[in-house]
C-alpha cells in the first residue's frame, strides 16, 4: 500500500546539514537540562513505599491526589489497581520516618477526605539501594543495546553506516531524555521500558532506509551517492509514514485515554516515533554520506573466478 500515488523527488540530503546543525543545539540543550535539572526519578529508582487500598465505591483519582496533596504527599502517584475501587499509591520516601507511620499517615490523610471505611490491602517498600542498583542496570541496558546495534550494523551493512545509526539512536534517546528533564515528569521503570522501545522502532525504520540505499548503491550505475541515497528514501518514504502514522493513532489514544499510569510511556513513544523518523533520514543516513560511503563500499565481494557483472 502506498502512501503517495505518484513516485516523490524530495531532495533529503540536500537540507542533510541544516539537519545536523539543528539536530546538535536540540541535544546540546537536552544535555544542558540533563547536567543542570536532572531527571525527576520515580520511586523505582529512588525507593519508597508502595501501598494498596481498597474503597467501599468507586473512586475518582483526582480525589485521592488530593488527599494525597492535602496530606503532605505531594510527589506521590495514585492509580487504579484492577477497578475503580482498587488504587495502588506510590509515596517518596521521608527522612525520620519508619514505613508503618508513612503508610498510617497515608490511610490518615485519605480516610480523612472520603469519610469512608478504607481497606489496607498491602504495603511494599523498595529501599534506597535497590533503586540505585536498577538505575544502573537500566542504564548498562541501554549501554549494552546500543554497542550490540554497532556490532550488527557494521556486519550487515558497513563500518559508517553502523556509526550513523547508533549516533541517531543516541539523538534519539537524548532528546526523549531532555524533554522528560526539562519538564520533569517522573522517569520511572515504565518510562525506561518505552526508551527502549524506541530505540528498537528507530533501528527498524534506520534499517529499512539502509537496506534500500544498498541496493539501489549496487543497482543504479549512475548517479553520485547524494542522489542515490535521495531516491532510496522517497522510495521508502510511504512505508515509513504509514508504519509511523498507525503506531502513532495507538500512541495517542494511549496519551489520552490511558490515565496516568501511562502517560509517561506514551509520551515516550510520542517523542521516540517522531525523531525516530526524523533521524533515519538525517542523522543516520545523512552522516554515512558525511563520511564518504561509496559504491564501493556496498559492492559483494566478488568470488575468484566469478563472472564480471558488466551490465549497464
Amino acid at each position: 500500500m502506498e502512501f503517495f500515488r505518484k513516485a516523490t523527488n524530495f531532495n533529503f540530503m540536500g537540507a542533510s546539514k541544516v539537519a545536523l546543525v539543528i539536530s546538535t543545539v536540540v541535544v546540546l540543550a537536552a544535555l544542558a537540562s540533563l547536567f543542570t535539572r536532572g531527571l525527576n526519578f520515580g520511586i523505582d529508582f529512588t525507593g519508597g513505599l508502595l501501598l494498596e487500598v481498597g474503597y467501599p465505591q468507586p473512586v475518582q483519582l483526582e480525589k485521592v491526589r488530593s488527599a494525597l496533596s492535602k496530606g503532605g504527599f505531594e510527589g506521590a502517584t495514585a492509580q487504579y489497581y484492577g477497578t475503580s475501587k482498587d488504587i495502588l499509591i506510590r509515596v517518596a520516601p521521608q527522612a525520620g520516618v519508619s514505613q508503618a507511620d508513612l503508610s498510617a499517615k497515608i490511610l490518615t490523610s485519605l480516610r480523612a477526605e472520603s469519610h469512608t471505611s478504607i481497606e489496607h490491602r498491602r504495603t511494599e517498600y523498595v529501599g534506597p539501594q535497590v533503586g540505585k542498583e536498577l538505575a544502573e542496570k537500566g542504564g548498562l541496558a541501554m549501554l549494552y543495546a546500543l554497542i550490540g546495534i554497532l556490532i550488527y550494523v557494521a556486519a550487515r551493512f558497513e563500518l559508517r553506516f553502523s556509526v550513523g545509526a547508533v549516533v541517531a539512536l543516541v539523538h534519539d534517546t537524548l532528546i526523549t531524555l531532555g524533554v522528560f528533564s526539562f519538564l520533569q515528569i517522573p522517569f520511572d521503570l515504565t518510562v525506561l521500558a518505552a526508551v527502549l522501545a524506541v530505540i528498537g522502532y528507530s533501528l527498524n525504520d534506520t534499517i529499512v532506509v539502509f537496506d534500500r540505499i544498498r541496493e539501489n548503491f549496487r543497482r543504479m550505475r549512475k548517479g553520485t551517492p547524494e542522489h542515490i541515497m535521495n531516491v532510496s528514501i522517497n522510495q521508502t518514504l510511504s512505508r515509513t509514514l504509514m508504519t509511523s502514522g498507525t503506531t502513532l493513532i495507538v500512541v495517542f489514544a494511549l496519551f489520552f485515554l490511558g490515565g496516568e499510569a501511562i502517560h509517561g510511556f506514551a509520551l515516550v513513544l510520542l517523542i521516540g516515533i517522531g525523531t525516530g523518523t526524523y533521524s533515519s533520514i538525517y542523522i543516520a543516513s545523512a552522516l554515512a554520506l558525511l563520511f564518504g560511503v561509496s559504491r564501493s563500499d556496498l559492492m559483494p565481494t566478488r568470488k575468484e573466478g566469478a563472472p564480471v557483472d558488466n551490465r549497464p
